[in-house]
């Protein structure tokens, strides 16, 4: 996989373009539990940019503002291949809080509660979100063999990872921090111990565009 997409890269002389490249990949059938992943973290995605942009609008904290903007880039990575298969859109035209699947509402309404408590609980809020985003979409990841899915699921990880750190960085800072519920101790703290990373990687993890430093 790594290889046709390192080839793919270096002949499109691409910009770093995940959608590019989830689109020039071939179609492959996808099972039901594929499907029912990726329509999933179409409306996980959204939970995220949604308590993201009420916390920016109760504490006015940067952010909140900077990663809803991020995990608005992440909700059209997952509409990419959602079009691509031709499937129905969970998200359409619902607004900011409002979600098709009931267990993504109640969490939504829980975590925007816990949020609004205080700017620490704020941030509390974001590290739980990118902690169960990171698990879950490690839990697709290892359910599918298609490259596409492989793909998006590796390129969320990498940005969701980013922002664990960055929600982990402003609590330390506050002398507060975040206990993982889904992932192990280990694996959060090799998560705080990565670098930063930019570009885009191929299924496999491996950068095929970009660093893992800037």
């Amino acid at each position: 996989a790594g290889g046709k997409n390192q080839k793919m890269h270096r002949n499109t002389n691409a910009d770093c373009g995940l959608a590019q490249l989830l689109e020039q990949l071939p179609a492959q059938n996808l099972k039901k539990r594929e499907v029912r992943d990726l329509l999933y973290m179409r409306e996980e995605e959204k939970l995220a940019r949604d308590v993201y942009l009420g916390m920016y609008a109760q504490w006015n904290m940067r952010i909140f503002s900077n990663i809803s903007q991020a995990e608005n880039k992440h909700m059209t990575s997952v509409l990419t291949l959602i079009e691509k298969y031709d499937l129905g859109d969970p998200v359409g035209e619902n607004a900011v809080g409002i979600f098709t699947n009931d267990d993504l509402q109640q969490l939504y309404e829980e975590l925007y509660a816990a949020g609004i408590r205080s700017r620490v609980s704020a941030l509390l809020v974001g590290a739980a979100i990118e902690e169960l985003d990171i698990f879950d979409l490690r839990q697709a990841l290892a359910a599918t063999n298609n490259e596409d899915l492989q793909v998006l699921y590796q390129n969320l990880i990498k940005g969701s990872s980013n922002h664990l750190r960055a929600f982990a960085k402003q609590l330390a800072r506050k002398d507060a921090s975040y206990t993982p519920v889904y992932l192990t101790p280990d694996e959060y703290q090799e998560i705080l111990d990565s670098p930063k990373f930019k570009g885009v990687v191929d299924a496999d993890g491996e950068v095929i565009c970009g660093s893992d430093k800037f």
